[in-house]
């Protein structure tokens, strides 16, 4: 049993697997900054410019709920396409935004890669062969 928790303490402290923890979570609030801004800052403009509909309201009723009394006997059965279209506008929001910083990453990565590099320090026969030739001059 010690052996199988020292395994999976190993697996659990490898920096990738910590890396993608701290991704997750910060993926999840990132996620929920981009709903917001979907549901509250885009669709309301959007809903507004097709003449004032809430798109989480619109619905496709299959089968109208059976009330009695002011009491619902059975449940109203309907295709919720407006949420769907919701969370599709979520999606490519996100999608977007992460295309627009893995692009950032990527080319501050090949502005890296394209600097000059220092030149290499000399080995010690070219440092030694260099001071003969000096010495030679004078």
């Amino acid at each position: 049993m010690s052996k199988f928790l020292n395994e999976f303490k190993e697996f659990a402290m490898r920096g990738n697997v910590v890396d993608m923890a701290v991704g997750i979570i910060i993926g999840g609030a990132f996620g929920k900054i981009v709903s917001s801004l979907v549901g509250d800052i885009i669709m309301p403009g959007i809903g507004l410019l097709v003449g004032g509909v809430n798109f989480t309201d619109l619905k496709i009723v299959l089968k109208q709920a059976a009330v009695e009394a002011g009491e619902v006997i059975t449940p109203e059965v309907a295709l919720n396409y407006g949420n769907f279209l919701q969370v599709t506008f979520d999606f490519i929001i996100v999608a977007f935004a992460i295309f627009l910083m893995v692009k950032g990453i990527n080319s501050l990565k090949r502005k890296k890669e394209e600097a000059p590099a220092a030149p290499a320090e000399p080995s010690a026969d070219i440092k030694l062969l260099t001071e003969i030739r000096d010495l030679l001059k004078k």
